[in-house]
């Protein structure tokens, strides 16, 4: 069976990245992108369906920790004979994708097991597998299908029940480097290429690029923690940011909430981007704005949710039926179906997200202009109609009103384009628009008895997704409507001091059972708290949060105060996109108080 999912640190070449476990297994990892289909799959069933391990055979405790301010990973394992360290690590580049595990000899001698175990299409295909040599140097082969993958190394383990296995002796001072490389299966691997020398490469790397990471947050290196993760979920080509680079992993053990988060959501793209850019990093924003261009290039009226890393849209949802799941959670989903979905808040936060980009580069582009109008002009047909809203949720579309305020965040920064960039629109009619979507969210959005803003229309539920109301600008955050639903959230949603999106036995989603707390909902209440000038509580919440990160400072997008645990998809970007939010919020209160 799989770890506890906050057991697993991630490694990556920001094409895919893996999940390695404190045991030394490679549980996770999808060849050559984020969303193909995965050849270790171990974390949503057994060994059988796949793992890489290198680990002491016997009693051992382990340490782990990324090397500086990068996503190099060593693991050092103790056993009652020596120690030794398992340094991970995935190379940019080269038009393929490298694993690299180097085994160094600590003190004394420490026995190693070594598993490699390859399952093709998610565990299911069993490959063709063969020694060959390269260049004098003797490899292992698996191929099937499109897929060929070499394993290398000064010692490689065995075949045996179609697995390859090996016992072996570490003593101090010994250094051994394997290395699994993936190529198209039609291509021959003629050069295994000396990849020692890019462990230095890519922590330079990454220490040059989180230089740039304003310093004067609280939490600092957790911080750097999370943009870094963010960077390793961005497609370095295409500029594509993942959700999580996991599928299925789920919001209930045992449930059937588990999706597939391998895509680029608009929403989760475009807060991401806003939060590099109050970071300091603008160049990554323009390469998601290109993404962007080229992915909802074509009829407004397509428009989707989300897409695939190279902007395709197409992203059927269908179960894999030989998988027994996650801790049996069931069942296992590849693809995802609210890629379909209307969620009319999607285009005010990519609105949003674009209008800060015009603001850090300090004009407008003619193009992406065009594109941004064409796309106002066609909610403005459609804002009037109900939606899924940004849960996604399964049941009937409703008049959310989260929804509703991104409307108006929408029309809000296309009217700021025209106001302050001189660009071309039909300002007034937008003015009218935003003023209408504004009162009618004032009246049929807020509930006079409860003092609150409420999850729709037609309920006086209250949603986690409204304390973003003051971060978008639609109210002041010391507003007494915003004070309000800020209370009405302490009252309903949060538990053990985390927030509920919302509750779910209202039956609003469609789906059958719980959900726990939702880490980016407690951390947009750190941000609500201190807009609403309420910094100690705010302070005291995001320490809280802080605590929650696994021992390389890694959140899931959920966790279970009651069993201790994280729970769904892993590592979240959403949770780490509000982390820094809620870090520079608090910074600029902590300034300006």
């Amino acid at each position: 069976m799989a770890l506890p999912i906050e057991d697993y640190a991630l490694i990556g070449d920001r094409h895919t990245a893996a999940l390695v476990g404190t045991n030394g297994s490679i549980d996770w990892l999808c060849l050559p992108r984020f969303d193909s289909p995965a050849c270790l799959a171990a974390l949503l069933g057994t060994t059988e369906h796949g793992h890489w391990q290198l680990v002491p055979d016997g009693v051992y405790s382990t340490e782990r920790r990324y090397l500086g301010a990068s996503s190099v990973l060593e693991t050092t394992f103790t056993t009652a004979d020596g120690v030794v360290r398992l340094t991970d690590h995935m190379p940019p580049g080269d038009d393929r994708a490298d694993v690299v595990r180097r085994i160094t000899g600590v003190s004394g001698t420490v026995r190693l097991r070594h598993e490699w175990r390859i399952r093709l299409d998610y565990g299911a295909v069993h490959p063709w597998v063969r020694r060959h040599r390269i260049r004098g140097e003797e490899v292992i082969v698996a191929i099937a299908g499109p897929d060929q993958l070499v394993l290398s190394g000064p010692r490689l383990p065995r075949a045996s029940d179609h697995s390859h296995n090996d016992v072996f002796d570490v003593t101090a001072g010994d250094d051994l480097t394997f290395t699994m490389t993936w190529l198209p299966s039609h291509v021959p691997l003629d050069d295994l290429h000396d990849l020692g020398h890019r462990v230095e490469e890519s922590i330079e790397d990454d220490e040059s690029w989180i230089a740039v990471c304003r310093g004067d947050v609280p939490q600092a290196e957790l911080v750097q923690r999370s943009l870094l993760t963010l960077r390793l979920m961005t497609h370095e080509t295409t500029g594509g940011i993942v959700a999580a680079p996991t599928t299925s992993l789920p919001e209930e053990i045992g449930g059937e909430r588990n999706w597939d988060y391998r895509f680029c959501w608009l929403r989760d793209a475009a807060l991401t981007i806003t939060s590099l850019i109050d970071a300091g990093y603008s160049d990554e924003a323009m390469v998601w704005r290109d993404w962007l261009l080229r992915s909802v290039a074509g009829d407004p009226e397509d428009l989707q949710i989300m897409y695939a890393i190279d902007g395709a849209r197409r992203l059927p949802e269908h179960e894999l039926l030989h998988l027994p799941g996650y801790e049996g959670s069931l069942p296992v989903r590849i693809g995802n179906g609210a890629a379909v979905q209307q969620q009319h808040d999607v285009l005010g936060e990519v609105m949003d997200a674009l209008d800060r980009v015009r603001a850090v580069r300090g004009r407008a582009d003619p193009d992406a202009w065009a594109l941004q109008r064409a796309l106002v002009d066609d909610l403005a047909k459609h804002w009037r109609e109900p939606d899924h809203g940004i849960w996604e949720i399964r049941g009937e579309p409703r008049h959310f009103t989260h929804s509703k305020a991104m409307v108006w965040v929408a029309f809000d920064r296309a009217v700021r384009a025209v106001e302050e960039h001189d660009l071309a629109g039909p300002v007034e009619e937008w003015r009218r628009i935003r003023d209408e979507v504004r009162e009618e969210v004032l009246t049929r959005g807020w509930n006079e008895h409860k003092r609150t803003f409420t999850q729709h229309y037609d309920t006086d539920e209250v949603d986690a997704s409204l304390l973003v109301l003051p971060l978008v600008g639609f109210l002041p955050g010391d507003d007494p409507r915003v004070l309000g639903t800020i209370e009405a959230v302490e009252r309903e949603l949060v538990r053990d001091r985390l927030v509920l999106r919302y509750r779910t036995e209202t039956g609003v989603d469609g789906l059958t059972g719980d959900e726990h707390p939702f880490l980016p909902c407690s951390f947009w209440l750190v941000s609500a708290y201190a807009l609403a000038g309420r910094l100690d509580d705010a302070r005291s919440l995001f320490d809280h949060l802080a605590t929650l990160a696994n021992d390389v400072g890694l959140l899931s997008e959920e966790y279970d105060p009651v069993a201790n645990r994280m729970t769904g998809n892993f590592p979240q970007a959403f949770s780490h996109l509000t982390l820094v939010q809620a870090a520079l919020v608090l910074a600029e209160a902590g300034r300006t108080a």
